[in-house]
């Protein structure tokens, strides 16, 4: 009887810890179908053990695109909506995807208003488009933005009744299950960077509160992702530097998110287990590997558009990274960056042809690292080390507590050899715009909850915005 009442008494504090420490959309995200639970299931309170692997097909290779066609054919689609922006519809990349469906008669409509760093009016265009086209599948054809525009599209497609904040993120959305099957959307990616192709993610400008939010959920994630390196061929200088910067903190901040175990409590029903589930084994190889080939092809891709050597091999970081955090997560060099862009004032990205002011996300990324790392480093200073030698530091001599300024340094010495601007000043930013961009950044529970010691309070994040003004 005594054991019967430690044990009643075991299970009723588990529950309440359970039920303090994970409201957060990181950690609460449902997904489709929701699990009907006995009262058994209900008692069953356990730590996180488990992690789950999840992500698209991959095809890869050199002309890969002229395959696409085939695939629709293959299963019996007959209305793909082809959505990409416009730039690119002129290039290559859509004339040969284009060609592919024509040749296999494949009928198609063209969405081409794709924005740059998409917003949620530039969202809601794409969804009216495709629920008027009676498209039984989905094309997408260029980088994350023409991706995550077309999950959005496809998502919204299938749930006509649902209001848009639905499926957004919590706390900005509701954050709702999604419960019905999707059409198939197959992605082609053609920028070296989002791993959009790998992922159940679609990030957008949320323009009420001018900062970033998004939709996670594995139903969203392509069902093909067909990577042609030829198509990076096209890429100019600084989108080819920003979206490498993108892989490379997809990279470290999924190799040091908080351990799977700790991120718990373990779900009622394995459907509850979010996608982004921290660190763990198998995100480990992934992010490893492609932060590898980052330090080995970025810089050479980033100075010779003919080298196609370089750009195949990020192409193929870019994939490999987006298996990592699409399993793991990512945490605050992306959770502070949502504001970032959201924010800007009147910063024009070099590269990218927009009449709009622009930060493109891997920039907005990259700025905040060094000072990231820095604060990160004490929780997990092994895997931090392990980042710094693998961008090329030194550590023979180095100490564990040496990892912070070790890992900031040997970034900052990166992104001054590649062209980051210096900080979040020379982007239009000074001291007075923190508040700001900490508001900004609090929502963002989704990602900021992964970092290896927990969410900063507000004076931690606004004293890492401080540092992340001027960088050099």
């Amino acid at each position: 009887m005594a054991s019967m009442n430690l044990r009643e008494q075991a299970l009723r504090l588990m529950r309440l810890v359970a039920t303090a420490s994970c409201r957060c959309p990181a950690h609460s995200q449902n997904f489709s179908p929701v699990p009907r639970l006995s009262s058994a299931a209900k008692d069953h309170v356990e730590p996180e053990c488990a992690f789950e692997v999840a992500n698209s097909s991959i095809r890869y290779g050199e002309g890969v695109t002229r395959e696409v066609g085939m695939d629709f054919e293959n299963r019996r689609l007959e209305k793909v909506c082809v959505i990409t922006d416009q730039k690119l519809v002129t290039l290559p990349p859509v004339k040969e995807a284009i060609e592919s469906l024509e040749t296999n008669k494949i009928k198609y409509e063209l969405f081409d208003k794709v924005r740059i760093e998409p917003t949620d009016s530039s969202f809601k265009a794409a969804i009216d488009f495709a629920k008027q086209g009676n498209f039984d599948s989905f094309l997408a054809i260029g980088g994350g933005s023409v991706i995550d525009t077309a999950k959005a599209a496809n998502l919204y497609l299938c749930h006509p009744e649902n209001d848009f904040l639905d499926f957004v993120n919590a706390p900005v959305g509701k954050g709702m299950p999604i419960d019905k099957p999707l059409k198939p959307l197959i992605a082609i990616p053609t920028t070296a960077g989002t791993g959009s192709e790998t992922t159940g993610v679609a990030i957008f400008d949320y323009e009420p509160m001018n900062a970033k939010t998004g939709i996670a959920n594995r139903a969203i994630r392509p069902t093909l992702g067909i990577v042609d390196p030829l198509h990076t061929l096209h890429m100019s200088e600084r989108l080819t530097a920003n979206s490498g910067y993108d892989v490379l903190c997809h990279a470290i901040e999924s190799y040091t998110a908080i351990p799977y175990q700790k991120r718990g409590p373990r779900p009622l029903n394995p459907n509850m287990r979010p996608a982004y589930q921290g660190s763990n084994p198998v995100s480990d190889v992934w992010s490893k590997h492609a932060l590898g080939i980052v330090a080995k092809y970025l810089k050479r891709s980033i100075k010779d558009a003919s080298d196609l050597e370089a750009r195949s091999n990020m192409h193929l970081a870019s994939v490999y990274a987006g298996v990592g955090f699409g399993n793991a997560g990512v945490h605050l060099c992306h959770g502070m960056s949502y504001p970032i862009s959201g924010l800007v004032k009147s910063y024009k990205a070099k590269d990218y042809g927009v009449d709009h002011p622009l930060v493109p996300h891997g920039l907005s990324v990259i700025m905040t690292s060094p000072a990231v790392f820095r604060f990160t480093a004490p929780s997990c200073p092994e895997r931090h080390l392990e980042a710094a030698q693998i961008l090329g530091a030194d550590i023979s001599n180095a100490k564990l507590a040496d990892a912070g300024l070790l890992l900031s340094d040997t970034l900052r010495d990166f992104m001054y050899s590649t062209g980051v601007d210096n900080g979040l000043a020379a982007l239009g930013y000074n001291s007075e715009d923190i508040p700001a961009l900490v508001k900004g950044t609090l929502p963002q529970h989704r990602v900021t909850k992964l970092a290896p010691a927990g969410a900063p309070g507000e004076e931690d994040l606004a004293r890492l915005f401080e540092d992340s003004m001027t960088l050099y």
